[in-house]
C-alpha cells in the first residue's frame, strides 16, 4: 500500500504524536519538511498551525496543541478514502482473556487491535464509535463472537450499559473464524484480530437493548 498521507512538520512533539497514531493504525505515510514539494500521489498533508501557510497542497489538516491525534488521523483516512461520511460502521470483537477488535467503515478495516481486559475492550469500542460522531452514519453495530460464552455475556452487559441506545449489539457465531491464520511469533494476537474482522463481516443475532433513554449515556 502506497503512502497517501504526508506529515510535514519540524515540531518534534507534533510529529511524534501524529506518527505514533499513524503507526498504530498501520497506515503508511511520508515524512516531509514544510518547505518540501508534496508528491502528486499524496492526498492529504498533516501540519501544525504555524506551518500551514508553507504547505502547497489543496488538502491540509492542522494539528493544534492538545488535540487528539486519533481524530486528526481518522479525518485524514476518511479523505484518502474519498468519504464525506460513512453509511455503516461495524465493530467486530473476538472476546477472551485477550480480545481481538476490528473497526470497519463501509466494509473497509480502519482499525484493529488487541485488548487485555473487558474494561479496555469496552473503552476502545466507545472510543472507536465517538470518532464517527462528526459525520452522519445510517447504521452502527457491535458484533460479539460467541466462542467463549462467559466473556461474551460479560462484555454484552458492559456494552449495553455504556453505549448509546442507537448502537445495535449482535451475537455472532465464531465457527471457522481462526482456521486460516498461519503460525507466527505473534499468532495469538493476530488470530484474535483476524477473527474479529471475520466476525464483523458476518450476520448475527440482534440482541435487545435495555438502554432506551439516551439521556442515560
Amino acid at each position: 500500500m502506497k503512502a497517501r498521507i504526508a506529515v510535514a512538520t519540524v515540531s518534534g512533539k507534533a510529529y511524534y504524536l501524529i506518527v505514533n497514531e499513524l503507526k498504530r493504525k498501520n497506515l503508511p505515510f511520508l515524512s516531509l519538511t514544510p518547505s518540501e514539494t508534496v508528491p502528486l500521489e499524496i492526498n492529504v498533508v498533516i501540519a501544525t498551525e504555524k506551518e500551514r501557510s508553507l504547505i502547497k497542497h489543496e488538502n491540509v489538516l492542522v494539528y493544534k496543541d492538545g488535540m487528539d491525534p486519533e481524530l486528526l488521523v481518522n479525518e485524514a483516512l476518511q479523505m484518502v478514502q474519498g468519504k464525506k461520511s460513512y453509511e455503516k460502521i461495524v465493530i467486530g470483537v473476538d472476546p477472551g482473556e485477550v480480545s481481538g477488535l476490528a473497526v470497519l467503515a463501509d466494509g473497509k478495516v480502519v482499525e484493529t487491535g488487541n485488548c487485555f481486559s473487558l474494561e479496555e475492550t469496552a473503552k476502545r469500542i466507545a472510543s472507536g464509535l465517538k470518532r464517527f460522531k462528526s459525520s452522519p452514519t445510517a447504521s452502527v453495530s457491535v458484533k460479539i463472537g460467541d466462542g467463549v460464552p462467559r466473556y461474551r455475556e460479560k462484555l454484552l452487559r458492559v456494552l449495553d450499559e455504556a453505549l448509546p441506545s442507537n448502537v445495535m449489539l449482535e451475537s455472532v457465531s465464531e465457527a471457522g473464524t481462526n482456521r486460516y491464520v498461519s503460525e507466527t511469533k505473534h499468532r495469538r494476537g493476530l488470530r484474535d484480530i483476524v477473527s474479529a474482522i471475520k466476525i464483523a463481516g458476518r450476520n448475527g443475532h440482534r440482541l435487545p437493548r435495555r438502554k432506551t433513554d439516551e439521556t442515560q449515556s
